[in-house]
């Protein structure tokens, strides 16, 4: 009876060993940074494609290849207008793009500010830095569901 008792000790020992180990062994998923590429400020699917499509998907609902690696969720750009009663909220998008709109995800390490990375492109011409900004923004106003 006692070798029986020790035997199974021995045994649940060992397992809670290993899920502690196996546990530890999961590797944390990382976000890869890179260095932002020069795009036309007159194209508006290109910017997007470049900078938005790595979270948000090619076409905006959040599942682009980053999007699993970060803490909080990319939003679904494709119902922007569906949860704001029907109407596409143009204002809101572009001072969230500027960095002026607090979310959760802006601004830290896993989602950057585009606008003051647009200023750094537009060599500091405010006029190219809002031509960038309304011209992504017409696009993901291209992208709600109908």
């Amino acid at each position: 009876m006692r070798t029986r008792r020790i035997y199974w000790m021995v045994v649940i020992a060992l397992v809670a060993f290993g899920v502690a180990v196996s546990a530890q062994d999961t590797p944390e998923k990382e976000i890869k940074h890179i260095p932002i590429k020069s795009t036309s400020p007159a194209s508006g699917i290109e910017m997007y494609q470049t900078y938005c499509a790595v979270c948000h998907g090619k076409d905006g609902r959040g599942e682009g290849p980053a999007a699993s690696a970060l803490k909080v969720p990319p939003t679904d750009l494709t119902l922007l207008a569906q949860k704001n009663g029907g109407k596409y909220p143009s204002m809101k998008v572009v001072t969230t793009i500027r960095g002026e709109e607090p979310l959760p995800a802006h601004g830290s390490k896993d989602m950057p500010i585009w606008g003051k990375l647009f200023w750094s492109l537009s060599g500091g011409h405010e006029a190219q830095v809002q031509q960038r900004v309304s011209n992504l923004n017409s696009y993901i106003e291209s992208l709600q569901k109908k």
